[in-house]
């Protein structure tokens, strides 16, 4: 079939648009804050084969990871006409446990599926051995419910035998029951419009163009790569610790750029760590996926096309492509972070004037859960926090925003402090924190909150001892500090820990600025 471009684009829009639906739906019918307010969730159409259309402008990090999740559901369930699959299993293509999957198959009509559309959310607790299942774990088996695909909704109903026995172990079942039926009715609202979609144009109509969107996104890559010097581009930068036992882990990456096509080589990264900071090769595909993606100005969506010009190399065991059963909950927030990083750092070597300098490199992650005096029931709160972009060639980075692997919101003070026992009693801009330079890295964020009962707290963080690098001549960054004040002391604590306090208390989180960029000219 001959590909008409007024075509290709009323198609590429289309498909955007009901990955971007699919997300209004989710997000308007979810019952926790970390899906409402802070918009923590992806969605994205599928072709037959598993391999990613479009996705709407969710979350990076689910980027490259989801179609593998896809494919895994295809490869492990049945499917028939009405079914969905769950899953949330990092080694069988997820990201880590609170991230969880639901996929639908699309038939229309045929024997086998046509499409695939599919969700991700992070729920705020999943169990496991602390509250929001983001724990200094040394197991995946202490970080809560591993679950392998399995059909979560049969024929058009849901599965209640198995519905039961997730919400029987996790600490908030009325809020994790919102959430799963909120992305049920996302997959819905997916499945219709492509239903729609197909009885306006025909099934082979959309299907050749579907291909098409993809071949157009792999050509538009291949046009940008041959824009960067042929050559090996080398950097490499370091995780704080693992929060357990071991400090200062490499991360190292080599690019080999040659014409239309580049190899990403990750061989010289450390060995995976006894701490949750280990990823899982989906995420490194990700991290992969956006940073090339990044390089592109032209508006294209983001799919399979994408891919197929990178040859992703990782060694198994290592920090980056960890094995079975290694503890992940910060690999996905933490070290995709880092990945990026020295990815950007080592294409800041082709294109010198293109990268700008490391923003904050860390999505600060904290947890706080317990029993809410107001109503005796358990609540479980996670939040990542925003910081300093780093400068660039031609502006200064912008201050107190995410980047990078994370593009979720920060969960309102009124919504926070409606919702659990907590007041904010500081959030603004920390000042001077963005690193100098001719342009300046943008600021982090002071987030300081009092808990107003006894509760558990757990942080993941980065950026403490390693700060955001400059580029050309500009200074790091600030690192960033996590702060304790109980009975008016204060106490600096480490990167990544987990403490029970008290009511009163305080936690004082100050993120990272970003580098700068330049030498400054004062």
């Amino acid at each position: 079939m001959k590909i008409n471009p007024i075509l290709l684009e009323v198609f590429k829009n289309r498909f955007v648009s009901i990955s971007e639906e699919m997300g209004v739906t989710l997000n308007r019918t979810a019952f926790s804050p970390n899906i409402k307010e802070r918009r923590d969730f992806s969605c994205a159409i599928f072709d037959e084969n598993g391999d990613m259309i479009a996705q709407a402008a969710h979350i990076p990090v689910h980027l490259g990871s989801m179609p593998m999740s896809v494919k895994s559901a295809i490869e492990n369930v049945d499917l028939k006409d009405g079914d969905m699959v769950i899953l949330n299993d990092p080694y069988k293509g997820g990201t880590h446990l609170p991230d969880v999957t639901i996929v639908a198959p699309v038939f229309l009509g045929q024997e086998k599926p046509q499409f695939f559309v599919a969700n991700r959310a992070h729920h705020a607790d999943i169990g496991g051995m602390t509250a929001g299942s983001m724990p200094l774990s040394t197991s995946i088996f202490q970080e809560g419910l591993i679950i392998p695909p399995l059909k979560i909704v049969e024929k058009g109903e849901i599965v209640e035998p198995l519905m039961k026995f997730l919400l029987n172990n996790v600490r908030t079942p009325y809020e994790r029951e919102g959430d799963f039926t909120a992305q049920i009715m996302a997959n819905m609202t997916g499945i219709k419009r492509i239903e729609e979609l197909v009885a306006g144009y025909g099934l082979d109509m959309v299907k050749n163009y579907a291909t098409a969107i993809m071949d157009y996104s792999e050509k538009i890559l291949k046009s940008r790569l041959k824009d960067i010097p042929n050559g090996t581009y080398k950097f490499e930068d370091y995780m704080d610790d693992d929060g357990i036992d071991r400090e200062k882990i490499k991360i190292a990456v080599q690019i080999t750029v040659d014409d239309d096509n580049v190899v990403v080589d990750f061989s010289e990264t450390d060995d995976q760590v006894k701490g949750s900071v280990n990823a899982v090769y989906s995420i490194t595909l990700s991290a992969v996926l956006y940073v090339f993606r990044s390089l592109v100005k032209d508006e294209i969506p983001t799919n399979a096309g994408l891919l197929r010009p990178i040859i992703l190399k990782t060694r198994k065991g290592s920090i980056v492509d960890a094995k079975f059963p290694a503890s992940v909950a910060g690999g996905n927030v933490e070290t995709s972070q880092r990945i990026v990083d020295v990815l950007l750092g080592a294409l800041s070597k082709a294109l010198p004037n293109e990268i700008p300098a490391a923003s904050q490199g860390t999505m600060n992650n904290i947890t706080i859960g317990g029993i809410d005096e107001r109503n005796d029931q358990p609540f479980t709160y996670y939040e990542t926090i925003g910081g300093g972009m780093g400068g660039c060639s031609f502006a200064n980075g912008e201050s107190a925003v995410h980047s990078h692997m994370t593009n979720t919101l920060n969960t309102p003070v009124e919504a926070l402090e409606f919702t659990y026992p907590m007041m904010v009693e500081e959030y603004s801009i920390r000042k001077d924190s963005g690193g100098k330079g001719r342009f300046k890295g943008g600021d982090g964020i002071v987030r300081q909150i009092r808990l107003l009962n006894d509760a558990e707290v757990t942080m993941l963080t980065e950026r403490r001892r390693f700060s955001p690098y400059g580029l050309n001549g500009g200074e790091p960054g600030k690192s960033g500090e996590n702060i304790i004040i109980s009975n008016g002391e204060k106490k600096k604590m480490p990167g990544k820990f987990n403490i029970n306090l008290k009511k009163g208390d305080i936690i004082r989180i100050e993120t990272p600025g970003g580098g700068g960029f330049g030498k400054s000219e004062v």
